[in-house]
């Protein structure tokens, strides 16, 4: 299933992600020399529809394209056929940041996990310097970075794309989680697909990571980092229907939900109604726990949020969150108090 190349296809510099499909025949791990050896993982469309990643990758390469690389650079083209109909993932597919080494027994049975197993076992073997993975969100967020270790290495190189970053350990089987045990590892989040600042931020920092010459083991410090924590994550059940204006459903959301996005909320907060007696939406900690009422009330009616909670992640796409979640629930960190 997977394909590796020692040079980059012409047609790679200037193609769209729905276009991938012409000229690469699946998922595309790279590898280029530069100056430095260890390389520097970039993986992108991991999820088809979220291709500010390529986008960044491809400016980079252009600026390259005859000229020695500052760092050898090794690039993962993740979810081609996705990407040809502009879609998070297939029906039938399984989600490719889902199934990296950690996910559950049964994700780890799919033939792309054992794809994602052999790319961890490629990169070790080529001592792999520092990974990045590059999503976008279809709700209203901010830029931020994503670690899954609490590591001062780690958090440098998180901060070095924004002071906000976010600390989770689920869901289970994600690249970064994976590319934690042999490096530095972060997911950038780049704001919504197209929008030319997550271009050029994403481009500015996969830059600034090739000159690296190493990266700092000393604390971020505390006034250039906003740490938060996630601490459950929210879905829809299956048998629950919803909207974000029709009535005739179990749960109407507010239609502008996803601006409650990365803002520090009071219990109460309203994030819709409810025409149903069944849980409407459920809660799970960072070890899989059910912990809904911890968080979530239906009062008169009105879905509430049951204490003071960061969301991030809220989006309007139904698709997206039948495929994977509502949002998760944050709080905040304050890094000199957990970092040894």
């Amino acid at each position: 299933m997977l394909h590796q190349l020692e040079s980059i296809p012409p047609e790679l510099l200037d193609s769209s992600a729905t276009m991938l499909h012409t000229f690469l025949p699946g998922p595309t791990l790279i590898h280029l020399p530069g100056r430095r050896t260890r390389p520097l993982f970039i993986s992108v469309l991991l999820h088809g529809n979220e291709y500010t990643g390529l986008q960044a990758l491809q400016a980079l390469l252009i600026k390259y394209y005859r000229r020695e690389l500052p760092r050898a650079l090794s690039i993962l083209v993740g979810n081609i056929k996705a990407a040809g109909d502009g879609l998070r993932r297939l029906d039938g597919q399984p989600d490719y940041n889902r199934i990296w080494p950690g996910a559950s027994e049964i994700m780890a049975d799919h033939p792309e996990a054992q794809m994602m197993h052999k790319i961890v076992d490629i990169m070790a073997k080529r001592e792999v310097f520092a990974s990045v993975d590059l999503h976008n969100n279809t709700g209203l967020n901010p830029h931020y970075a994503c670690v899954n270790v609490l590591d001062h290495r780690f958090l440098q190189l998180a901060t070095l794309f924004s002071r906000t970053v976010v600390y989770f350990i689920r869901p289970q089987g994600v690249q970064s989680m994976a590319f934690a045990k042999l490096c530095p590892a972060t997911t950038l989040e780049c704001g919504k697909p197209g929008e030319h600042h997550g271009r050029g931020h994403a481009l500015e920092y996969l830059e600034a990571c090739l000159h690296l010459s190493a990266i700092p083991h000393h604390p971020v410090a505390e006034h250039d980092i906003d740490l938060f924590h996630t601490v459950a994550q929210i879905k829809v059940p299956d048998d629950i229907s919803f909207s974000f204006g029709r009535k005739d459903v179990d749960v109407v959301f507010n239609d502008d939900v996803d601006r409650l996005n990365f803002q520090e909320l009071p219990g109460g907060t309203s994030l819709g109604m409810v025409n149903t007696d069944r849980a409407p939406l459920v809660a799970k900690d960072e070890h899989g726990i059910e912990v809904t009422d911890r968080y979530i009330n239906a009062q008169d009616n009105r879905l509430v949020l049951a204490r003071p909670i960061m969301p991030s992640m809220l989006t309007l796409d139904e698709r997206v969150i039948r495929q994977d979640c509502l949002c998760y629930f944050m709080e905040r960190l304050t890094p000199a108090t957990i970092i040894t």
